[in-house]
């Protein structure tokens, strides 16, 4: 006897933001996928992936949002770690393979400032060797997996903040402020190394996304719930595309040069030189992102539909 097939899902249009307090467990994309179907979105994409350990915040594009996903991985972030200190592993994090232990010494917080001092401020930072970097077309953890050398190229990335919330050796909790492409493993990494005594992270939570300082977040298991309950229930979670907007320059325009804007040309208006945001004076909705000369002329990069 055949098995019956489950029905056809049905997909529909959903636009805006959701933000997702991803669980420790899965990876990002396993997550969107989960939350795509609870919406039956037909379009949707994440802001930038967090470790399968991790925890936090982790925005969701549907439809027309997914035109700013770029933007948003770009955006500055915030996270809490737990550092062990004394353990090397091979993925900076609990879920490597143990490659040295060392003594952890009785070690001030003096010392430990010091070391997050010096790891503050741009600088050059090794990427984990287990990382969703691509090179060659291929993720770094990939060729990792294989047991290949892997040749990780440093990058330039910028730490705001990096400070010591509590010291209870072996471990300690910290807090990190950064820009985009920092790894939050190789820091604890590095400042292992600083202390002498090696150290990984133990637990990981992204605390917000520029411009989403205090995200009102939800769990899968409470999108479940909603979901139960009908779609309505669960839009009234999504934020507007304009809220992930609203950290940048804003150009406000009329409805003459909204509609040449949508049809693809410069208006004259304004705005300080660079990346803006069009919006529409009479609906408040973004018409497009745009570049500014500063000397009166605005040329859109990406238009959004009148319709999302």
């Amino acid at each position: 006897m055949k098995s019956a097939r489950k029905p056809a899902i049905e997909w529909r249009d959903v636009n805006g933001i959701l933000l997702l307090d991803k669980p420790s467990g899965v990876s990002s994309n396993h997550a969107l996928q989960a939350v795509r179907h609870l919406f039956r979105a037909a379009k949707a994409g994440h802001t930038g992936s967090l470790d399968p350990l991790a925890t936090g915040l982790l925005p969701i594009c549907f439809g027309e949002a997914t035109k700013i996903a770029g933007l948003l991985i770009g955006s500055s972030k915030a996270y809490s770690t737990t550092a062990m200190l004394g353990q090397t592993r091979s993925t900076d994090d609990a879920e490597g393979e143990l490659l040295i232990e060392s003594p952890v010494p009785t070690i001030d917080d003096d010392l430990i400032r010091c070391g997050l001092r010096m790891l503050t401020g741009e600088q050059t930072q090794i990427p984990p060797i287990y990382s969703a970097i691509k090179r060659d077309g291929e993720r770094m953890y990939t060729r990792a997996r294989r047991g290949e050398v892997v040749d990780v190229p440093s990058r330039t990335v910028q730490v705001d903040r990096f400070e010591l919330i509590a010291n209870n050796l072996p471990m300690l909790d910290l807090e990190i402020e950064c820009g985009s492409g920092t790894y939050v493993r190789s820091l604890v990494r590095d400042l292992g190394e600083f202390l002498g005594c090696g150290a990984h992270v133990t637990a990981l939570r992204r605390l917000w996304v520029e411009p989403f300082r205090e995200p009102a977040m939800f769990t899968l298991d409470q999108l479940e719930i909603l979901a139960a309950q009908g779609v309505s229930a669960l839009d009234e979670t999504v934020l507007s595309v304009e809220t992930g907007l609203a950290h940048f320059t804003q150009c406000h325009v009329n409805a003459d040069d909204e509609l040449r804007l949508r049809k693809g040309q410069g208006i004259e208006a304004t705005v300080a030189k660079g990346f803006c945001v069009a919006v529409s004076v009479k609906s408040g909705r973004v018409v497009a992102l745009a570049e500014s000369d500063g000397v009166g002329r605005v040329k859109p990069t990406r238009g959004f539909s009148a319709e999302s």
